[in-house]
């Protein structure tokens, strides 16, 4: 993926190179502007399945990771084609290399990627069903190689483990991790963390690396739902 982010910014957009023929996959919703040598298709997010099971396979990621039930793929018509994406959240926009290594991805991660990664949903441990708002029983999991984008709410900060001892992560904090990485649903403190204001935290162990964000959207709902009205 050829692209580079504007700079001098807190909300950065990425602009994205295509060559005639050339195409990436996108969150729905994601695309800003194009040059007009872009063509765009909406197609279900079922990793290339069609008909009724790739719609049924739609629907359980769409549900299981929070992602949209749709995908769209742009496409270079000329070997100038560009096109501008951007998050739906405030924060930063990160590049992840696939292949060599592995990431799980928490939910509304996922941005843009290569058409040659995709991402499949792994099922996890009954101890992480509730893991990060993921949705239950199931993650998402990279697969393929090439470049996928992610996004977070506020900054991205990276934690590299080098398995001689756990480190904990409030769960609203995380945005992706390395599949090499282990981890555990915890209470940070106390009746389910309200002695310390906490609530539940992720402990992973190995080594591995872990994307963090530097704030938390459910803390930002909680302090302006006071102030939104409820009508009547």
């Amino acid at each position: 993926m050829d692209y580079k982010m504007t700079e001098n910014t807190v909300f950065p957009l990425v602009e994205v190179a295509l060559k005639k023929g050339e195409s990436i996959q996108l969150e729905s919703g994601a695309m800003v502007y194009h040059n007009g040598e872009i063509n765009l298709e909406g197609k279900m997010n079922s990793n290339g399945k069609s008909g009724l099971g790739g719609a049924i396979r739609a629907l359980g990621r769409s549900v299981t990771s929070g992602e949209s039930f749709f995908i769209t793929k742009a496409s270079g018509l000329t070997d100038t084609a560009k096109m501008a994406l951007a998050p739906a959240t405030p924060g930063t926009i990160k590049e992840l290399h696939v292949g060599s290594e592995h990431w799980r991805l928490n939910t509304g991660a996922f941005l843009a990627c290569d058409t040659s990664v995709s991402y499949n949903m792994k099922r996890q441990k009954l101890s992480g069903a509730i893991f990060g708002g993921t949705g239950g029983l199931f993650v998402m999991e990279t697969a393929g190689s090439g470049s996928l984008l992610i996004n977070s709410y506020g900054d991205i900060i990276e934690i590299h483990l080098d398995g001689s001892k756990p480190f904990v992560v409030d769960n609203q904090h995380v945005v992706a991790w390395s599949e090499s990485l282990d981890y555990n649903i915890k209470v940070a403190s106390g009746l389910f963390g309200f002695t310390t204001g906490e609530g539940v935290v992720n402990e992973f162990h190995g080594t591995g690396t872990i994307m963090i964000q530097t704030r938390n959207i459910e803390g930002l709902a909680g302090l302006i739902t006071p102030f939104v009205s409820s009508g009547s």
